[in-house]
């Protein structure tokens, strides 16, 4: 039977055997299932400010680790090899939760506080996320969340209570824009804003020439931002990062360096940390 996955907005309706748009939740015998549970593509011991996070332990390290698949089509994705193949297409190793912690509790004596789930996007498969936060808890150390926020509450509900702090993609502050991406602007809001009640927050926008880059759209995005219900407002750090080609973007120029200034200095009337990226 025809199953609909509730993960994301997409809300993507499976036949049985049909996989997502994000290549990683599939209909098995009428339930959809996880299948990238514990493969994982990516892991490296990272500066906590790689994530990027500057105000959360700033100067420690990381256990950083990824899977495959997105449930965005960001056409200048720096990860694109992970986050845009499939299961066939993705070489993974398979690590349960609780060797991911026993891992990570190896290099507590090298600066590691815990473990960052990243690169790909984690929340497709929220399930191997969940699981490990309660071991990596459990073991003393921290959880930290890179994404792009772009899934039903009812996921980040699950998650808050293990999470210590979270990098948030804000693509821009068009609707238009994410559409392009193929996501939803008030889905980030939402998530932005119940993730910043429970949560440290920091958030990055990336900037693409021609897309994002205009000084109107910053002073709305950093004006939201400051008013975010329920948390410190002001005191969330926004990431303004420098484009560089990738992808499907190589025909495109880096951001200039000085409009990544002249943007980060618009959103600094609203917000009291701003840090400029790539630049």
């Amino acid at each position: 039977m025809n199953m609909v996955c509730q993960v994301c907005m997409h809300h993507c309706t499976l036949s049985p055997g049909q996989t997502g748009l994000c290549r990683a939740r599939k209909n098995e015998n009428g339930q959809i299932v996880c299948i990238n549970y514990g493969r994982i593509t990516s892991i490296a011991l990272d500066p906590i400010e790689k994530k990027p996070l500057q105000m959360f332990y700033p100067g420690s390290l990381i256990l950083s680790v990824g899977s495959f698949g997105c449930n965005l089509r960001c056409p200048f994705c720096q990860n694109h090899e992970i986050s845009m193949t499939d299961s066939e297409g993705a070489y993974t190793m398979e690590m349960t939760p609780q060797m991911l912690v026993d891992k990570a509790s190896a290099y507590k004596d090298a600066g590691n506080i815990g473990v960052a789930y990243t690169y790909n996007e984690p929340l497709i498969g929220w399930e191997y996320v969940r699981d490990t936060a309660v071991l990596v808890k459990a073991a003393g150390m921290k959880n930290v969340l890179v994404t792009n926020g772009t899934v039903e509450l009812s996921i980040l509900e699950e998650l808050l209570p293990y999470m210590d702090a979270m990098n948030i993609d804000l693509k821009g502050f068009r609707q238009k824009y994410y559409e392009k991406l193929g996501g939803s602007l008030e889905t980030v809001k939402e998530f932005i804003t119940h993730a910043a009640a429970d949560c440290h927050v920091e958030l990055t926008t990336l900037i693409v020439q021609g897309e994002n880059d205009e000084v109107s759209e910053m002073e709305e995005e950093a004006a939201w931002i400051a008013s975010v219900e329920d948390s410190a407002g002001k005191k969330i750090p926004l990431h303004v990062t420098r484009f560089f080609p990738r992808f499907h973007m190589l025909d495109k120029d880096a951001t200039d360096v000085a409009q990544i200034h002249l943007l980060a200095d618009t959103a600094r009337k609203y917000l009291d940390f701003v840090f400029v990226g790539n630049c």
